[in-house]
């Protein structure tokens, strides 16, 4: 059974930074693409970060890119985003995302509040 639960989230201040986790079971993570989206309160969900199944091609929203990192620990069975820099903007319940065989499976999400 594909189950994918990401922790990590919390407060933090502007200017601060958190790591992201996705636990990935069901599935070996090193077998498929992988990827963060967001959704900030009163919007749409939105792609953040790729990272593809060699792990050697990450892509990310222009808003995130140079401060958000996407990696994948396969010892772990697990997906990380590190964010640095964050602002009030990146306040977002933060998902992970795989598509197997056409299916797409979605974690629950962790919220992340950016605020003073």
């Amino acid at each position: 059974q594909v189950q994918l639960v990401e922790s990590g989230g919390g407060l933090v201040e502007p200017g601060g930074s958190l790591r992201l986790s996705c636990a990935a079971s069901g599935f070996p993570v090193s077998n498929y693409a992988m990827r963060w989206y967001r959704q900030a309160p009163g919007k749409e969900r939105e792609f953040v970060a790729r990272i593809s199944v060699t792990g050697w091609n990450r892509d990310y929203a222009d808003s995130v890119k140079d401060r958000f990192t996407i990696s994948r620990d396969n010892t772990k069975n697990t997906m990380y985003l590190r964010m640095n820099v964050l602002t009030p903007e990146d306040t977002s319940v933060y998902y992970c995302n795989t598509n197997i065989n056409g299916m797409e499976y979605w974690g629950k999400g962790t919220l992340v509040t950016v605020s003073s």
